[in-house]
This record gives C-alpha cells, structure tokens and sequence, in this order.
C-alpha cells in the first residue's frame, strides 16, 4: 500500500541534503591556484515535495598566502583580486568556509540528513578546489560535504537535455541566463540550482521491481568510511 504523504528529503536522497556549490578561481591547478570565490546552495524541499532554493551563502576569499594567480584565469573571470572594494569585502580562507560549514550544517540538521553532497557543473572541478581548501585550513572536521561523491548537472543534463553547456541547458530548460552575469560564482550556483530542481522535479522516478518492499541495505549506521551514496 502506497502513501499519498510527499518523501521526505532525507529519503529522496538516501540521507544526503544536496548542496549546489561554485567556485571561481585563479586556475585550473586547486592545489597551487587561488579560490576567488565560493557559493553554496542548500536544496531543500516545500510541503508538496518539490525541490526548491534554500538561502545562499558566498564569499569573496583572499588568495592563500602563496597562491599562484594565472593572468588568463583573472581575465576570464573578470576578478580583480587587488580592487580595493574585494579587499574590503573578501575573507580569510578559513573564516569563511567554516562559515559556510557551520550553516550548512544548520540547515541539514532540520531536513534530518546525515551529510550534504556537492552539486555543480562539472562537479568534481569545484569539489576539487573545496577539498584543497579544506586541507589547507585545517577544516575537515568542519566540512559537512562528502569527500568525494557528487550530483553533477552537466551530466543530468546530457540526460534531460542532451546538451552540457550550462548557459545553452538552461535556455532550453526555459531558465533566463544573461551571460554578461556569468562566471560569478553566486550567479552560476543560482542558476545551476535553478537547473536542478528543475530536472529532479520534473522528470519522475523510474520504476524499480520490488519498490514497496525493498530497503537500503546500506545503514546510516553502517561502519564504512567514508559513506557511499
């Protein structure tokens, strides 16, 4: 007997609470190249079921102390990492992940999840500069993110859509993209979520043999490290 009653995000995703993230940097290396800037959104759910936009959190982040800063990179982004109005708004490092982290972590406390998984475009390009920035402030214990599994959008995409370019998937996705706003990490992430919900809300669940019955044999609880989506 089936339940009219929505699922729950925590059920949705196996106990992970999807978090769109972006990163701009000063290049392609994420263990010599500076992170510029960082966007989270949460992905939560309404009271009929639907995935929506949690609030987004960013930060405009001071290049580590010896960071490599390629000419080509800045150009492409448009970033000025010596504007006096980014020094006067941008933050340490450390400072602003842990930010980030700690209210990340609020937000998946109240969806019960047990941990959050990135979601980008081209994923494991932003979780590659989200680790290296972990591991360079020391923040592990802090990070509420999965260190290596990930939702990536291009490839959802590539299934919705087939197409994989962000600006050209959400035109046909019927989402607004003005390019000239592009490559800012919180007008990427804004976007990209937009582009999620949208697939996952949409396109509906395929039918697995056994459904009413079957359970995940792979307990929250289990004692494998790290956790497995």
């Amino acid at each position: 007997m089936t339940s009219d009653k929505p699922i729950t995000l925590k059920e949705r995703f196996r106990g992970f609470m999807p978090v769109v993230v972006d990163v701009e940097t000063a290049g392609f290396n994420a263990q010599t190249d500076a992170l510029l800037e960082i966007a989270c959104i949460p992905i939560v759910m309404d009271e009929q079921g639907q995935l929506i936009q949690g609030e987004p959190l960013n930060a405009h982040i001071e290049p580590f102390i010896g960071a490599n800063l390629e000419p080509a990179a800045l150009k492409f982004t448009g970033i000025n990492p010596e504007s006096p109005f980014r020094k006067a708004i941008s933050e340490d490092e450390k400072v602003a992940l842990r930010r980030i982290f700690k209210a990340l972590k609020e937000v998946r406390k109240q969806y019960n999840c047990r941990q959050c998984i990135l979601v980008g475009h081209n994923a494991h390009f932003d979780l590659g500069f989200l680790n290296a920035a972990i591991a360079r402030t020391n923040s592990k214990n802090h990070s509420p993110f999965h260190a290596f599994s990930v939702l990536d959008t291009a490839s959802l995409s590539a299934l919705a859509y087939g197409h994989t370019v962000l600006a050209r998937t959400c035109m046909m996705a019927g989402i607004e993209f003005d390019n000239n706003h592009a490559h800012s990490a919180l007008y990427d992430t804004q976007k990209t979520a937009e582009l999620f919900c949208k697939i996952f809300n949409e396109l509906p669940m395929l039918a697995i043999k056994g459904s009413d019955d079957t359970t995940d044999n792979i307990s929250a609880d289990d004692n494998c490290v790290p956790t497995q989506l």
